[in-house]
């Protein structure tokens, strides 16, 4: 992908999308928990084929069609959500703070170690703060109590 492209995707990013990471609740983990990294564009749905051309350049993810006119497309696997944000680096404005700390978050959960797992959840507490989040509920103080809220 040249650079005019990656920059012109790195400004739809900051300004419609969303980079985000969350702790999810999974019984099939062995720890009872995941952090799962997202990077999302939205558009208004007949506005869509800019999210067609997104999906083809980085070839994963998936595109939504939301019965409110708006559609999205997300990727989620931890390994693309990587190389996107390694691409989009040089060229992100506005959400570099999110991005950089995406990427130290990614960086704690190649590791299979609990105390890097506890690290990556108390780097994606501070998500909360970079991206307003009002209706987070799991916090790295919602695993056992072994991570100290810091906001």
């Amino acid at each position: 992908m040249d650079s005019t492209t990656l920059a012109y995707i790195a400004g739809f990013l900051d300004g419609d999308g969303s980079i985000f990471f969350q702790i999810v609740r999974r019984k099939d983990y062995v720890r009872g928990f995941q952090v799962r990294g997202s990077i999302a564009f939205y558009q208004r749905t007949d506005q869509h084929r800019i999210l067609s051309f997104m999906k083809r350049q980085f070839g994963c993810g998936y595109i939504r069609h939301r019965k409110t006119g708006i559609s999205d497309y997300t990727v989620v696997e931890s390994k693309e959500v990587r190389r996107i944000l390694l691409l989009l680096r040089p060229h992100v404005r506005l959400k570099k703070r999110q991005l950089e700390l995406g990427l130290r978050i990614l960086q704690r959960l190649e590791s299979r170690k609990d105390a890097d797992f506890l690290a990556a959840c108390r780097l994606t507490d501070r998500f909360r703060r970079l991206n307003y989040s009002k209706r987070r509920t799991v916090t790295c103080a919602s695993i056992a109590g072994s991570c100290p809220r810091r906001d």
